[in-house]
Parts: C-alpha cells; structure tokens; sequence
C-alpha cells in the first residue's frame, strides 16, 4: 500500500481514514488507517464515489475529515468491498 500511496495525492486525510486520488480522477483509494484496509475506486464508480462523497459534505457540513470518510465507509459500504493493505 505504501507504493501506491507514494504514486497518488492526497485528498483528504484524518488521523484514521486518508482518500487519495491518482491525479487524472480515473482512481480514487478510500483507506481505513485503524483496519488497515482500502477501497480502490476506478472506472465507472469513480463518478457515484464523487457524487456520494459531494452529498456527504453537503448533508453535513460541519463534519471533520475522519467523520465524512467514516460516513462513507459505514454507511456507504465501501468498507465491504475493502482489501486489507500489503505489508
């Protein structure tokens, strides 16, 4: 996970999830520091990942980083389609 952190900016990051982006919005990573475990974001869920990620910020405003990832890997199930992260 490391090599593909250093590969890719940062969008947003908490002390327990980060979200980067590959640069050219093709790939998003949505990580979970305390599971270590990521979400790689890529093709055509690139644009619901957005929207959704647009409508959180939105619908709560006054979120930290930390509770507007959170939000999207409970509530939006990213966690469920997680992979743990490489050594």
């Amino acid at each position: 996970m490391a090599e593909m952190q250093d590969s890719m900016a940062v969008v947003a990051e908490g002390e327990q999830f980060a979200l980067f982006s590959n640069g050219d919005g093709s790939t998003y990573i949505l990580r979970s520091k305390e599971d270590r475990a990521s979400t790689h974001i890529e093709g055509e869920d690139v644009a619901a990942f957005l929207a959704e990620f647009d409508n959180v910020k939105a619908q709560y405003p006054t979120y930290t980083t930390d509770q507007l990832l959170a939000q999207l890997w409970d509530q939006g199930g990213y966690s469920w389609m997680a992979s743990p992260d490489e050594e």
